[in-house]
């Protein structure tokens, strides 16, 4: 710096820069602005693992000594460890922002035991559910007050995972509560992925877009199980838990959504029409089994061919939709989900029919040719897509 404010002088005295320039150039290198690009990922890096360790060593401490604590005393113990966090956090807020984040998203974190520990203190685990609202209200309260990153992150999925934790709660007992919890977890899935995609906040999008694409495909392997009944389910769930899941499912993000305009609206329309029909695409086949002597039969319910045609178009509609809006992700997510379900009908409806010799040769055509094809028409795509981002840019 010093170095630089001779040369800044030098340059304003002899009239090459003027004094709001000179004053701009001191600010960004004060700021550090561009430097240590790259040891930009090893702080990360440390502070992630840094924040892992930690928390994983106070619980252990926590655990090791949980049975010799009395009640009131575990009560300030976990206290403590969500205090400790966050005033920890406050003063490093200037001089070191992410260090900060850091330590107040381990305060939220450690929140959500802390509130799970205190209800079984005093045997208040009737309704479970209740305590992960109580996390999603924290730390909706943290990203209110800390505006940051990591804290509208975890509010942002403690909300849906409420919502969830809700619906597995009460459908309990009843046939059907996969299958809407899968189409619970695709619907806000793709909310996110669409709602998020090329927003600057890059740790938001990130996160959120990689749980996203998990929970989308685990929320369709959901819903695909059938609507199959087991000796503790037998009654389909009740009106008015059906009423408020649609709501969670269907009105939230299609309101949501709408303040992106049709752009974000059209994708989560065709994810609410893609999870209403996706459960009742499955076929049913009776088996019948013999166990000491006696025979019994069990109906089971597997996928029908148009599960994958289902699958498969709106996979395409993903991909085209990428394009549309410039999106490299959603143009991967579409094209990766079209070659899964390509891949899946193959295992499920081919293999089994043919020649074992015949069916490797197939699988390995298929691999080798749809590919190469497949990954040809993603490059064309991301190349559209980027073509278009960078109009809308421009613009």
């Amino acid at each position: 710096m010093a170095d630089i404010e001779s040369k800044l002088n030098r340059w304003v005295e002899g009239g090459a820069l003027d004094a709001e320039a000179a004053a701009r150039i001191r600010a960004f290198e004060s700021a550090g602005v561009g430097s240590g690009r790259g040891i930009r990922w090893q702080s990360l890096i440390a502070l992630v693992l840094g924040a892992i360790l930690v928390a994983c060593g106070v619980a252990l401490l926590v655990s090791s000594h949980w049975d010799r604590i009395s009640p009131g005393e575990r009560i300030a113990l976990v206290f403590a460890m969500v205090a400790v966090f966050h005033l920890a956090g406050g003063p490093a807020k200037e001089r070191y922002p992410r260090t900060s984040t850091t330590l107040h998203a381990l305060g939220t974190l450690a929140m959500g035991p802390a509130i799970a520990l205190v209800g079984q203190t005093f045997n208040l685990s009737s309704h479970w559910p209740a305590a992960v609202l109580l996390w999603a209200l924290g730390a909706l309260a943290g990203w209110l007050l800390l505006g940051d990153q990591a804290q509208q992150t975890i509010a942002l999925l403690l909300v849906p995972a409420w919502m969830v934790s809700e619906l597995i709660d009460a459908g309990w007992g009843h046939i059907g509560r996969e299958i809407y919890v899968g189409r619970l977890l695709v619907a806000w899935a793709i909310l996110y992925l669409t709602f998020f995609d090329g927003s600057r906040r890059r740790i938001v999008r990130d996160s959120l877009s990689g749980a996203a694409v998990a929970v989308a495909v685990w929320g369709t392997a959901l819903m695909v199980s059938g609507w199959q009944s087991y000796d503790w389910a037998h009654s389909s769930l009740p009106f008015g838990m059906r009423f408020w899941t649609w709501t969670a499912i269907a009105a939230i993000p299609l309101i949501v959504a709408a303040f992106h305009g049709h752009k974000g609206l059209v994708p989560v329309a065709a994810a609410v029409v893609y999870v209403t029909v996706l459960p009742w695409c499955y076929r049913t086949w009776v088996v019948t089994s013999t166990t000491f002597g006696v025979s019994f039969q069990r109906t089971l319910a597997g996928p029908n061919l148009m599960t994958y045609v289902v699958v498969a178009a709106f996979a395409v509609f993903l991909s085209a939709w990428g394009v549309r809006l410039g999106s490299k992700l959603l143009v991967n997510f579409g094209v990766a989900g079209f070659a899964v379900s390509v891949v899946w009908f193959y295992f499920g409806s081919i293999l089994s029919a043919i020649n074992r010799s015949v069916a490797l040769i197939g699988l390995g055509v298929l691999f080798l040719a749809g590919g190469w094809a497949l990954e040809k028409l993603r490059r064309r795509m991301i190349a559209l897509a980027a073509g278009r981002r960078t109009a809308e840019v421009a613009k």
